[in-house]
């Protein structure tokens, strides 16, 4: 195993993989959706990336997601110009989560 000169290997170098955030969007005159992503950190990031999409007037692009508990991990776009809220969580329950 090659060294990285910090005194570890490559392969202890790999990243953990991101948490598993519902991002629950509930579109004007629709039911909620949920989205399973991993392209996020922690729920204030998505938050964040969220808060921007809105503010920017653009698309929210997730690339590691799972449209409804599907069992394939696909991209998927967002558009929010219909949404009237966003809930972000670890857990799917009504009682956590960050919403805007």
């Amino acid at each position: 195993m090659t060294e990285t000169g910090f005194g570890c290997s490559r392969k202890e170098l790999i990243v953990p993989e991101n948490p598993e955030l519902i991002i629950r969007l509930h579109p004007v005159g629709g039911e909620d959706v949920s989205v399973l992503t991993q392209d996020f950190a922690s729920p204030k990031e998505a938050v964040e990336a969220v808060s921007r999409a809105l503010d920017e007037r653009r698309t929210l692009i997730l690339t590691r997601a799972r449209y409804n508990r599907e069992a394939g991990e696909n991209a998927v776009l967002v558009n929010l110009a219909n949404v009237v809220s966003v809930r972000v969580a670890r857990q799917d329950s009504e009682d956590t989560g960050q919403y805007l």
